[in-house]
């Protein structure tokens, strides 16, 4: 009888942890045209929260070649990601995606599961940590802030 060893190699199978923010390949697509029309070669995407909008914090997106102390980068479809880390916790697990409405109009539509509501036109969100139930203004969009500008609320 013949004895058959075998060594059992143990692979440690690491997963990369799921970037805080997906990026549709439509979307990312769409952002490297704009930046190849703007001649912005070394540049990356940064999307961040900052307050106002008429629901209380709003979404930002600008070309950035500049990677700040704390900044998560990832690369998704060849784009480069850039989110610091404030922003981070606002936008852990949203997705981008761009909308062809037609010919000649589009948008970029963020998803964010961290949103309890938001603008009508989807640019202002009111985070679910937030505590401002204070500043309720009665009206449909739930809180006051500085007004959109998107959509004429607030």
């Amino acid at each position: 009888m013949a004895v058959i060893e075998q060594d059992l190699i143990r692979v440690n199978s690491v997963m990369a942890p799921a970037p805080l923010l997906a990026i549709s390949a439509t979307a990312a697509k769409r952002l490297q045209a704009m930046m190849g029309e703007k001649e912005l070669a070394g540049y990356g995407l940064r999307v961040f929260v900052s307050g106002g909008g008429c629901s209380g914090l709003q979404y930002g997106m600008t070309f950035d070649d500049e990677v700040r102390e704390g900044d998560a980068t990832w690369d998704a479809f060849g784009l480069k990601l850039i989110v610091d880390p404030i922003s981070a916790n606002y936008l852990r697990g949203a997705s981008i995606d761009y909308q062809q409405d037609n010919m000649l109009a589009g948008a970029f539509k963020i998803d964010n599961p961290n949103a309890v509501a938001s603008c009508g036109c989807g640019h202002s969100f009111r985070a679910k940590d937030e505590q401002a139930a204070e500043e309720y203004d009665g009206y449909d969009n739930g809180y006051a802030g500085g007004g959109c500008g998107h959509c004429g609320h607030g």
